[in-house]
């Protein structure tokens, strides 16, 4: 047995208490494929897109199946990027979430870790975890606008130092009380907390992508892969490597899903995604689930169909059927 394959199997043996998660039980508990749902729930592809309705396409989404509802972490519009994600900042879209729900999981896909203080993380994490009774999975990244570093001080360079770095201080500080931490955000000395602490011992952290940290730290230090839209044979590569360092922890990508009202209706790639009818995508997902994905996380934008609409008939012809 190869020293990776030692440490898989390592890996898959030590479970952070965070896998008792409500939300990371929701999405990873049992061997069916789970699907999720990115905010904005909009088909429109506006930059800044409309951000009406929401919370009615929240709980609708809930209603019908849907996993999880995912916000994402995008602290300044970059017209030349363009996308401003939801809107919202996600602490405070994703208090309105969580009470506006009751068993869906919340997801994070994904904070820049480097482009916040890993206090405010741990704090605004556990906060979101309590006020859900649960619910939160913690996705985390490096970011990659690059206007963004300067604009708030960051050595684009050391993003991935301050990746290790931030993980370390928020296990930390979610597990200890008044613990003593140094880093290069700073120095708890024993005599401050981090309160509140996660409703189990730590929060579930997704790494997305490769964060510029090689697999086996990911595996060791991650309680799961989020990664990005890839080619069937891409991810059936991808993921047995996964599986090679770090057994049985999950592995979940996002892609996008323009659904044709024809069920029967072929194939357009769009931007990391897919424009098919529904019989194309339940097949997809099918292939995907066999290749080891655990869960999807989707977004529907690109349609010229409504939001409540595609919903409907993802729900009806796709989750029905998987």
């Amino acid at each position: 047995m190869t020293d990776r394959e030692n440490r898989g199997r390592e890996n898959s043996d030590r479970a952070y208490r965070g896998h008792e998660n409500r939300g990371f039980r929701r999405l990873f508990g049992d061997a069916d494929l789970s699907v999720g749902l990115f905010f904005p729930i909009t088909t429109a592809e506006d930059d800044v897109p409309p951000m009406d309705d929401q919370m009615e396409l929240a709980r609708y989404a809930e209603e019908l199946g849907f996993d999880a509802l995912w916000v994402r972490d995008v602290p300044t519009y970059w017209p030349k990027f363009g996308d401003a994600g939801q809107v919202y900042d996600p602490w405070v879209y994703l208090g309105q979430v969580a009470a506006r729900t009751d068993d869906v999981a919340l997801g994070t896909g994904s904070i820049v870790l480097p482009l916040r203080h890993p206090l405010h993380v741990a704090k605004s994490a556990a906060s979101v975890d309590r006020l859900s009774d649960g619910r939160l999975v913690l996705g985390v990244a490096t970011g990659d606008r690059s206007p963004e570093y300067a604009a708030f001080g960051v050595e684009e360079a050391s993003r991935g130092q301050r990746f290790r770095e931030h993980v370390r201080v928020l296990r930390t500080v979610w597990d200890e009380e008044f613990p003593e931490v140094e880093s290069s955000y700073g120095t708890l000395d024993g005599s401050l907390d981090v309160v509140p602490k996660p409703t189990t011992e730590t929060l579930p952290l997704l790494v997305t992508g490769n964060s510029r940290q090689s697999l086996d730290w990911i595996a060791d230090n991650g309680d799961g892969w989020l990664h990005y839209q890839m080619p069937l044979n891409t991810v059936e590569s991808v993921v047995g490597d996964w599986r090679e360092a770090a057994g049985d922890k999950p592995f979940a990508q996002a892609t996008t899903v323009n659904l044709k009202a024809d069920p029967e209706a072929g194939i357009d790639h769009v931007h990391q995604g897919f424009a098919a009818g529904s019989e194309w995508f339940v097949e997809h997902f099918r292939a995907l689930a066999d290749r080891g994905v655990d869960h999807l996380a989707i977004g529907i934008r690109g349609s010229d169909r409504d939001a409540r609409t595609v919903l409907a008939q993802f729900a009806d012809e796709v989750l029905d059927e998987l």
